[in-house]
Parts: C-alpha cells; sequence; structure tokens
C-alpha cells in the first residue's frame, strides 16, 4: 500500500462521506455504474451540495442507463437545467447511446473503451473503473490535484502539462491495490472537506506529517493559480414577447456557440434590432426594459438587458417554424432553459 493510502483510508473510515446518493445504489448494495458515472459528470465545475439535488431529480426521471438513451433532448436538457456547461448533458445522453448500440446497454469496465466515448476523459473513467467496478485505476480531478500538489510541494499551475503530468505519476503511484472505491472516495473527500482551496484544515488532515506545503508554508500560494486574462464583455438584448395569455415566445438556439439547442428567448445587438425582431414574430405595440444583470461564463461576462414585449399577438406564420414556440408558465419546467433565462421567466 503507499505512503499516504493508509492514512487516508483510516481517516475516511471515520471522517469520510459514505451516504452519498450514488453510493451503494446496485445490486447487493455495490455501487452502481450509471450513477457513479452521472455523479463524477455533474460534479465537474459544480460542488456536491449543488450537484445531489439535481442527481436525485435525474434519476428520478432517467434511472437507468437505457432510460437515458432513448429520453428525448429537452427532457435531459430540462433535468439539467441550471447545472450550466450544457454540452456535458449532450455528450452524457450520446455516450449512453453508444453503449446501447456497442456495449450491450452497459459501460465498459474497459479503459479504452471506455475513454472512447463522448464527455469521457482520463479521470473521469478511472472514477468509473474504481468506484463501480473496484478496479485499480487512479483519477485526477480538481480537489485530487489540490491534495497532491500540496503533498508534493508541486509548483506551477495544475493544468499546465508538466505539471499535469508529473501529478499523474503521483496519482497512480499512491493509488493501492486494495480498497480503491474506498480509496478513491477518500481523496477526493479530503480535498472537498479538508484540503480545501482557502483556508485548508492542516490540523485534522492525515497526510500533515509529511506535507511540503504545510512544512514550507505554502498552502496559500499552492496550488499555484492560472495565469490571469482580461475577461471580455459582451452585450445582448433579450425580446421577452408575452401574449394576452401570459405565453412566452421561445426559440430554440442553434448548434454553435452556448447554450446551444437550448430554449432560449430571441435575442438582438441593440433595442432597434429588438424592435425589428419582435415585429418578424408578432404585432406589438410597446416596450418595457426590464432591469438589466449580468451573466458570467467562464471566458466571459454577458451583460443582459431584457426587454418587455406585453400584449403582444403572434403572427400566423411563425406557427410552421420548429425552432419557435409560444409556451405557458406549466411548460416551461419540462424545457432546458438557460439558467439566467429561466430565473428572468420565474420573475415576471
Amino acid at each position: 500500500m503507499s505512503d499516504i493510502a493508509a492514512p487516508l483510508l483510516a481517516w475516511f473510515d471515520h471522517h469520510g462521506r459514505h451516504d452519498l446518493p450514488w453510493q451503494h445504489a446496485g445490486p447487493g448494495n455495490a455501487r452502481d455504474a450509471y450513477r457513479v458515472w452521472l455523479s463524477e459528470i455533474m460534479l465537474q465545475q459544480t460542488q456536491v451540495a449543488t450537484v445531489i439535488p439535481y442527481f436525485q431529480r435525474f434519476v428520478e426521471t432517467l434511472p437507468t442507463l437505457r432510460d437515458l438513451a432513448a429520453a428525448d433532448e429537452d427532457t435531459v436538457l430540462a433535468l439539467w437545467s441550471g447545472l450550466g456547461y450544457y454540452r456535458r448533458a449532450r455528450f452524457l445522453q450520446r455516450a449512453a447511446q453508444e453503449c446501447v448500440a456497442r456495449h450491450g446497454g452497459e459501460l465498459p469496465r474497459d479503459f479504452d473503451a471506455l475513454v472512447a466515448l463522448p464527455g469521457i476523459g482520463r479521470s473521469t473513467a478511472g472514477a468509473i473503473l474504481a468506484q463501480a467496478y473496484g478496479l485499480r485505476f487512479p483519477i485526477l480531478d480538481g480537489n485530487v490535484k489540490r491534495v497532491l500538489t500540496r503533498y508534493h510541494g508541486i509548483h506551477g499551475h495544475p493544468g499546465q502539462g508538466a505539471v499535469e503530468k508529473q501529478l499523474w505519476q503521483h496519482a497512480d503511484a499512491h493509488t493501492p491495490s486494495q480498497r480503491v472505491a474506498d480509496y478513491t472516495q477518500a481523496i477526493m473527500d479530503l480535498g472537498a472537506t479538508v484540503c480545501v482551496r482557502s483556508r485548508p484544515q492542516c490540523d485534522a488532515c492525515p497526510l500533515a506529517t509529511d506535507c511540503v506545503a504545510r512544512r514550507d508554508g505554502l498552502t496559500a500560494q499552492l496550488p499555484s493559480p492560472k495565469p490571469r486574462k482580461t475577461i471580455p464583455e459582451r452585450d445582448t438584448v433579450m425580446l421577452v414577447l408575452r401574449d394576452a395569455r401570459g405565453k412566452i415566445l421561445l426559440e430554440r438556439r442553434g448548434p454553435q456557440g452556448v447554450w446551444s439547442g437550448l430554449w432560449s428567448l430571441p435575442e438582438a445587438g441593440d433595442n432597434d434590432a429588438a424592435w425589428r425582431i419582435a415585429q418578424q414574430h408578432a404585432v406589438i405595440d410597446d416596450a418595457q426594459a426590464l432591469t438589466p444583470f449580468v451573466h458570467v461564463f467562464s471566458h466571459y461576462r454577458l451583460r443582459i438587458e431584457p426587454l418587455l414585449f406585453d400584449g403582444a399577438t403572434a403572427h400566423p406564420a411563425i406557427a410552421d417554424n420548429p425552432h419557435l414556440r409560444w409556451c405557458g408558465a406549466g411548460e416551461l419546467a419540462s424545457l432546458g432553459l438557460p439558467a439566467p433565462v429561466r430565473s428572468l421567466l420565474q420573475s415576471l
């Protein structure tokens, strides 16, 4: 067993998380590969507390991989709505469909077959194989990177190729041959609850004795931050066309760009263009500017100016457009909507 596995597993037995909803859900109370996979995808860029209600709602509606593969895209995106990074949901369904077509409706136990599926990288494949099947494969998610970076005193941003290669070597060397599923959960839990980004609880850490960052006073400097870039800003006007019955006009976004394939509000570059677009879709009399707000993506900030056209009357011509639909409040829950759009509509 590696130098950190024994103390880490001993800590996990008393302090680790043993009752997460994706644990112990398969036959004989074993971990189910579908649930492990789903949780790993949801947990990318998202904390456990946020993921849990989304995960529970998702598996209640789509309890098996075959259910996910057969679902319509709107159902999948509606269940994902609010988690962001929607490409994850599309890759999830595409991977499920490939598993049905090529792997008998199951996630394969072969590493190469797993990483060949859409949206499954090296660390996610390792987590599935280790946690669901007990196979010895290392993982390297954000929490594990932080633990290993501090423990070994590794400088340089963990996303840089040379640094990441070094971290993978350490991750593999530390992964034990026994209790692999528990070890995998343990090192993730340590990073999530003790070796946290700010103010790590070193006195509660089972690895503190040999941790280089603690010894040298570098816990605040490691992991090294990503070199900062100026985040650009963009502006858009969102058209809120609402008819006399309270229905809102939604438009399905194209296959490219952010929120691809989701139902959203029509957009324009400025107010003049917004009026022209609104008049193409409906008979309108007046508009009311709503409170602008900012939505932050990983690579830019979007300043949204909503413009409400109340009492709009739909042009009959748009009824034949499959990318446009008038929706009442009761229909919105069943559609994949970007989180800021859903919040905007709920505020009306």
